[in-house]
């Protein structure tokens, strides 16, 4: 999307003040992007970005932080809803030249396949979308995040006879491992009961998952920014990763450790174990031109990174 040599390009990123969102802001900075941060205030961006503060929530607070600035290219990190996305579609509609929303592999949730799972398997062009459920409600969104993620897709889409309001992309990144700034304490699940040899609750039939590093998340979102093509891409290292390959990993820096897994029909299982099949097909981005990196091949330094022994 460079205009030309030296072209500076004018870049919104919604949220994204940490874990991989720092890292893709980093990016686009180093890139000679003039970088714009929205967030609510609670934490400042990266030297040198343009800092908005506004509720993303209130379509009047991101008018008026707005004012008249147009972009390029907005990255919205922190896009949960379809209620957040119909605001955004408002708002940036005649200011934005491109839209990348930040999604999620939990659109798939109600996919079951052996093979790995194409984007086609959820399009949200025929996603239908409720405005008026409870996405207020933080234990609703919680409950419903996948359904959060695949309703928000369908309003960028533009459903409904609507044409969408700017060209989007929809990145549906795979679970994402990697960095000392890990703060959803996955890892530590496996950690703590490898470390105490407590079980690990596994289903009973435990289905392998494909995953992404956090530095190539964040790789992957600043090249999907440059590019012309749209819709739904899967965001996932080559290969697939099962619990049993993940707590060997840790279990290499525990050594003291023991680890026990619990075969379970019913109830919680382990963050990182599956009753159904959760791998996505990377073809279409590595057609488009990115290159993934393999799973197996980054797991060690991954692990390493999150629980602090990568000195």
């Amino acid at each position: 999307m460079r205009s030309g040599e030296g072209t500076v390009r004018e870049i919104c990123v919604i949220g994204g003040n940490r874990y991989f969102g720092k890292r893709l802001t980093a990016r686009l900075m180093a890139a000679g992007d003039r970088v714009t941060v929205i967030n609510r205030g609670s934490s400042a961006p990266p030297e040198g970005a343009i800092h908005l503060v506004a509720d993303r929530n209130d379509e009047n607070s991101l008018e008026k932080a707005l004012g008249s600035r147009t972009f390029d290219v907005v990255i919205d990190q922190v896009c949960y809803t379809p209620r957040q996305a119909e605001i955004a579609r408002r708002v940036f509609a005649g200011r934005a030249r491109r839209y990348v929303m930040t999604s999620t592999v939990e659109v798939y949730e109600y996919e079951d396949s052996a093979a790995l799972v194409r984007e086609d398997a959820v399009d949200p062009r025929t996603v239908a979308f409720d405005l008026e459920l409870p996405w207020d409600d933080p234990e609703f969104l919680d409950s419903h995040y996948g359904e959060g993620k695949r309703q928000a897709e369908a309003v960028f889409a533009g459903t409904r006879g609507a044409e969408p309001a700017f060209p989007y992309v929809a990145v549906r990144v795979a679970h994402v491992l990697g960095g000392n700034d890990d703060f959803t304490g996955r890892l530590d699940h496996y950690t703590d009961r490898i470390r105490t040899g407590e079980p690990i609750a596994v289903p009973a039939v435990n289905h392998p998952a494909t995953y992404i590093h956090v530095e190539e998340v964040a790789d992957f979102l600043a090249w999907a920014a440059g590019e012309d093509f749209t819709g739904p891409v899967n965001a996932a290292s080559h290969g697939v990763l099962s619990t049993e390959e993940l707590c060997e990993a840790v279990a290499v820096h525990i050594p003291e450790g023991r680890t026990v897994f619990r075969s379970v029909e019913v109830g919680e299982v382990s963050p990182f174990s599956f009753a159904r099949s959760y791998g996505m097909d990377n073809s279409r981005a590595t057609r488009l031109g990115f290159t993934f990196g393999e799973s197996r091949d980054w797991l060690p330094r991954a692990v390493a990174e999150t629980l602090g022994k990568d000195d």
